[in-house]
């Protein structure tokens, strides 16, 4: 089988001083496109780019030497929304902040159009010669590898969706995050009688991700006031996530351009909610495996069915990595287009996992995952859950149909993140999938937020407990 990722697992060996790093692409860009400026960049918990900018010509002539190899602190990624780290644990007070190397993919750098003059280079974080375990990246590519151990690999198209407000970010914060104004004012799901700055909005991002070699598949309103869903083409798993980051990082330099700000909580208002939407393919060599040879394409192979049954028994205890956040949990709200039950179905939006598509386009869309979620990790969870579909030969419960918000013989969604951590730390099932080590950090990390939160009174609980308690 053709290999399409890179093993999880395999020692690097360009990050000690003395091994040059080969620049060709990065030259080529930064002469060709009168970059300035390279932001060598990694990918946090959070889904987050995050590193230095460097001058260009000074990046070059450093990667080219091979003397010094690119480093940063190492909490990066083990840090929460707020850049707190863990009393405990690999970034922690205990580990003395200590710096991890950086692995640069000059091969695949890329002008930003968002940023005139500058261009960007991922990179892997390394540990003692090999790719960091609690990386993200590392997370996503160790479960890719293990999916290509049984002749199979994964592609996934992203819908993404997110509130787009007036004002920018800096004008939220000024004003304590209240009397927020969405961009749009009432429910505007898949009109194009899009107000001016909303279409102008639609319209540059287009433009720079396109310029940036990202073009997306379709843009349009959704139903909650202000909100926009984002659609990307079908692709590579590690592409499609990949892509998802940059298109975050994208979508706030654009808004705030533009005078607006783009909020991509998974609840950034009661009664809103966004979503991320992973749609899942396996291919073998033989091509596109879901499908089953009879049923007219729209019925699930044997395959097929097991991975909906690993899907249902493993995305329960691995809630964090879908929902990471206290807020996540507040856009699970029955007959609001997000799952409250852990169900499946043929194309029914009511579900967890709605089958859709018939032949080779037929797949699987998750729709747990919150606009919040970094995409690695979600999609991490995914590739767990069909593995041991697979491996366990596991048969789904019957699919549902109609109203499944009204299915008491499913298992419920989690309702707050504390029930989703005790499922998670507990299950033997997550640790043997993830590994215990990735358990535990993203377990501290979400435990971060549940702590800030914690010993915090919001305008909530004044609300309904000032005068009545």
């Amino acid at each position: 089988m053709r290999a399409t990722v890179r093993a999880a697992r395999t020692r690097v060996g360009r990050t000690t001083a003395g091994a040059a790093e080969p620049v060709g692409p990065l030259d080529q860009l930064v002469y060709a496109h009168r970059v300035n400026a390279v932001l060598l960049a990694a990918v946090d918990v959070q889904g987050r780019l995050k590193g230095k900018a460097y001058d260009a010509e000074v990046l070059i002539k450093r990667l080219r030497s091979g003397r010094i190899s690119p480093e940063m602190c190492g909490y990066v990624i083990g840090t929460d929304l707020g850049m707190a780290a863990p009393q405990t644990g690999s970034f922690s007070w205990e580990s003395s902040f200590g710096d991890i190397a950086l692995l640069p993919d000059t091969q695949r750098a890329r002008v930003l159009p968002w940023l005139p003059g500058t261009t960007l280079v991922l990179a892997d974080p390394i540990l003692g010669g090999w790719p960091h375990p609690l990386a993200p990246v590392t997370v996503l590519n160790e479960q890719l590898t293990l999916l290509a151990g049984h002749g199979l690999s994964a592609a996934l198209g992203v819908e993404t969706e997110f509130v787009l407000y007036e004002g920018t970010a800096r004008d939220a914060a000024a004003a304590g995050w209240r009397r927020l104004r969405p961009a749009t004012w009432d429910n505007r799901d898949y009109a194009l009688d899009q107000p001016g700055p909303v279409a102008e909005f639609g319209t540059r991002l287009r433009q720079v991700l396109a310029g940036a070699g990202l073009p997306v598949e379709a843009v349009k309103l959704e139903g909650a006031p202000g909100q926009v869903e984002v659609t990307f083409p079908y692709g590579d798993a590690s592409e499609a996530c990949l892509q998802h980051v940059l298109f975050k990082h994208a979508t706030r330099v654009v808004a705030d351009e533009l005078g607006m700000a783009a909020s991509f909580m998974a609840a950034p208002a009661t009664g809103v909610g966004s979503g991320m939407h992973l749609h899942v393919s396996l291919h073998s060599d033989e091509g596109p495996v879901l499908a089953s040879a009879q049923g007219g394409g729209t019925v699930l192979s044997e395959v097929g069915e097991q991975v909906v049954a690993g899907l249902l028994e493993v995305l329960p205890v691995t809630a964090p990595l879908w929902a990471p956040y206290v807020n996540s949990y507040h856009r699970f709200v029955e007959h609001s287009f997000a799952p409250t039950r852990f169900t499946w179905g043929r194309d029914n939006r009511s579900c967890a996992v709605r089958v859709v598509g018939h032949d080779r386009s037929l797949r699987l869309e998750v729709r747990l995952p919150g606009a919040d979620a970094n995409p690695m990790l979600a999609v991490a969870a995914v590739l767990a859950g069909i593995r041991h579909g697979i491996t366990a030969g596991l048969k789904p419960r019957p699919a549902s149909a109609g109203d499944t918000y009204q299915d008491t013989t499913a298992a419920p969604v989690p309702r707050s993140l504390a029930e989703a951590l005790t499922a998670f730390e507990t299950s033997a099932l997550a640790a043997e999938l993830l590994g215990a080590r990735v358990v535990a950090h993203l377990a501290a990390v979400a435990r971060l937020d549940l702590d800030h939160h914690a010993a915090r009174v919001t305008d909530a609980e004044l609300k309904r407990g000032f005068a009545q308690a």
